[in-house]
């Protein structure tokens, strides 16, 4: 016994000792393109989908484009290069806010007077001070500046609500449910009716199981959505969000692919033929009905966190054949 306790210690130890988190990952199998895509789960509809009206065919297609500067001008450039890159303008802009940040900036009102449809990314804070009244005054206050857009905004309500590491500001998902029916009913109050209300949890919560438990209901959701990547792993976009797949075509709602994205630590050839992969697997899903890439480099990741398909030829062919391809221009 003694010796077999010694045994396995040793080959742990070299594990250890040959293994490193700084090591680039193997070079992955290409996903498969060849039969039907890896997942495929549909409600046919009809949806009601709220002020922002998902297309009867096909699907919007739109992007997070990290810029150079945090600034109204540097949003501006930045959606512009990416938009000049792919020959036609994004259907939907995602944004990002933190609690305090209004909407409605010079750089949103551009957006907006171009044609696209904002999707603000809000990231509200603690729920249980939430439902205790802390806020009221702010969230009222973003309620009016989203009312005095005049247009319809998709609301993404603390995407990603079941990541871990948000536990200690999302308490459980009973606390988030009470939250975002909390929030929604001031937006009632101060007559903010064109929102549509973005659902958007990880495609790991479907995984691990968990995500549900925070959904408000079919009554409070406008769109369900989800985040997925290819950057830890390296599998078609299919398999990873495949339990969400699953779980929404139980639910009359259009689907919004929130974020996704592919690292470059799978090189260039494995980038693009992933992205070719999660075209046809969107368009295999009609009830996905817009999709939003993830187009930035987050400062301080490793190659497995990093996303930018500009500057890799290979990988942003794919992004732009599909950009073009008649079916995500409805």
């Amino acid at each position: 016994m003694r010796r077999a306790a010694l045994a396995v210690l040793a080959a742990v130890l070299l594990v250890g000792a040959c293994s490193s988190p700084d090591e680039k990952p193997a070079p992955p199998p290409k996903p498969d393109l060849s039969g039907k895509p890896a997942a495929v789960a549909v409600n046919a509809g009809p949806f009601a989908s709220g002020p922002v009206r998902a297309p009867e065919k096909g699907a919007l297609v739109g992007a997070w484009i990290k810029p150079d500067e945090l600034t109204h001008v540097g949003r501006l450039a930045a959606v512009d290069s990416l938009e000049n890159d792919l020959g036609r303008r994004l259907s939907i802009i995602n944004t990002y806010r933190r609690f305090e940040q209004m909407v409605g900036t010079q750089s949103d009102k551009e957006f907006l007077a171009q044609g696209a449809t904002l999707m603000v990314s809000w990231a509200t804070g603690d729920n249980r001070s939430i439902l205790d009244g802390e806020h009221d005054e702010l969230i009222r206050k973003q309620a009016d500046a989203i009312r005095k857009i005049h247009q319809p905004v998709l609301l993404r309500m603390r995407w990603e609500m079941d990541r871990p590491n948000l536990r200690a500001t999302m308490w459980s998902g009973a606390d988030y449910v009470a939250a975002w029916k909390y929030v929604r009913a001031i937006f009632r109050q101060e007559g903010a009716d064109n929102v549509s209300w973005v659902w958007c949890p990880t495609a790991e919560g479907f995984a691990r199981g968990d995500a549900p438990a925070f959904y408000p209901g079919d009554d409070q959701v406008d769109w369900t959505c989800v985040d997925v990547y290819a950057g830890e792993t390296f599998r078609p976009i299919g398999q990873l969000m495949g339990p969400f797949l699953q779980w929404a075509a139980a639910h009359p709602k259009p689907i919004v692919i929130g974020e996704f994205g592919v690292a470059k630590a799978w090189g260039s050839a494995g980038r693009a033929a992933w992205l070719k992969d999660a075209s046809r697997t969107f368009k295999a899903n009609p009830q996905i009905k817009a999709v939003a890439y993830f187009e930035s480099d987050p400062e301080g990741n490793g190659p497995t966190k990093q996303f930018q398909l500009t500057g890799d030829k290979k990988a942003f062919g794919a992004f732009h054949a599909m950009a073009r391809d008649p079916y995500f221009n409805p």
